[in-house]
């Protein structure tokens, strides 16, 4: 993971370099911002900059580490030996012996390494463990205080990047806010959170803040336009308007997109159905939506979250602000009139409720035929 891996972020990689070129790079870092914004992407990029050996005097230009020294030759595996991992696993062991980061550290790498961008999601997927509550547990402190005690291997920086330290086990928390208040020689710790609001006051004020902004638009139209992805432009303005600054939310609406044809056919079917009261029909819709995998459900849901505002917003006749393939628009010329002021709020909630529902595994088929009856009573208003 280089500088240049990130998307936008101009600022911040602009202030990183400069406090490794400076030499004034602070002994904390709080990395925040929505997820999707290339966070821990930057925090890795940031490691490999401050460990690479070759940066001067090889021609090296733009700001980047050097690629080919030792150091960079390690980072490409992300197994440099001062660079260390903490994040939140899920318990496989007893109490008194918890799952550490570094049981888990052969996967982190690989998620890394393979997806570069990747939601916390997807990290519980990566563990097997969707439905199972993520932490780090109150051991990892030994795990923290051990690695930072040892001297550097390489005689640079040590570096820990602490990964959503929200998750933190209060007990955890409080031995990592001493480290802190009396932090090692040459030692920098990144901790990277979607929510800082939700980490320790104390360990806030002792680090110094980056905050990442949304992704712009136009710089998601023109990575998805770029090689590796090759969207027409059409098919790229609307996919980075979804996205709402993540590059995580597009790569998921990129997914949703591919999948758009067969969701359209199920949404028109349920919307049908609804309004006709056909409550037969619409159990067998239900069952054909409980025989889907879960992951798939919870897109389909999405995909109608984004058909109803859609829709809401046809009925206002300004045609820059839709996003809809053409024959999305063909059915919402017709469709759009029935999602109104007097449901549009009541039909998200209720998807969103139904997405929830899915994602805590609750009975599918319970869950799709209460939303459709649901959407009898919401078509009517």
């Amino acid at each position: 993971m280089y500088f240049r891996d990130i998307i936008g972020q101009e600022e911040v990689k602009d202030r990183l370099r400069q406090m490794a070129d400076s030499g004034t790079v602070p002994h904390a870092l709080l990395f925040a911002g929505p997820e999707g914004t290339g966070k821990l992407q930057a925090a890795i990029a940031f490691a490999r900059y401050l460990l690479c050996g070759g940066k001067e005097g090889n021609g090296n230009e733009g700001g980047e580490a050097c690629g080919h020294c030792p150091s960079c030759v390690k980072m490409d595996k992300l197994v440099h030996p001062d660079l260390h991992f903490i994040f939140p696993v899920i318990n496989k062991g007893k109490s008194d012996s918890p799952t550490l980061s570094s049981d888990e550290i052969a996967a982190w790498r690989r998620i890394i390494l393979e997806k570069g961008y990747f939601s916390y999601q997807e990290w519980l997927e990566e563990l097997n463990g969707e439905n199972k509550q993520a932490q780090i547990f109150t051991k990892e402190s030994e795990t923290i205080q051990s690695l930072i005690s040892l001297k550097s291997v390489e005689g640079g920086f040590k570096i820990m990047i602490i990964w959503h330290p929200e998750k933190m086990h209060l007990n955890c928390a409080n031995a990592l806010l001493k480290l802190l208040e009396e932090p090692p020689v040459r030692t920098v710790f990144m901790l990277v959170t979607d929510a800082p609001e939700n980490v320790l006051e104390t360990i806030q004020s002792r680090t110094q803040r980056i905050d990442f902004r949304p992704v712009p638009q136009q710089l998601i139209e023109e990575k998805l336009q770029g090689q590796g992805y090759g969207l027409q432009p059409d098919q790229a303005r609307r996919i980075a308007h979804l996205s709402g600054g993540s590059w995580l939310k597009a790569a998921e609406a990129l997914r949703i997109d591919s999948e758009s044809e067969e969701f359209l056919d199920y949404f028109m079917q349920l919307m049908r159905f609804a309004y006709a009261r056909k409550v037969r029909d619409l159990k067998t819709w239900s069952d054909s939506m409980a025989a889907k995998g879960r992951e798939w459900q919870k897109r389909f849901l999405t995909y109608c979250q984004r058909m109803v505002r859609e829709n809401f917003v046809c009925n206002f006749h300004i045609p820059e602000l839709n996003f809809l393939t053409e024959r999305e628009q063909t059915f919402s010329t017709k469709f759009a009139p029935f999602v109104n002021e007097n449901n549009i709020i009541g039909l998200m909630e209720e998807l969103q409720s139904a997405q929830r529902d899915i994602e805590q595994n609750v009975n599918s088929k319970m869950v799709f035929f209460d939303f459709s009856l649901k959407a009898i009573l919401l078509l009517k208003q």
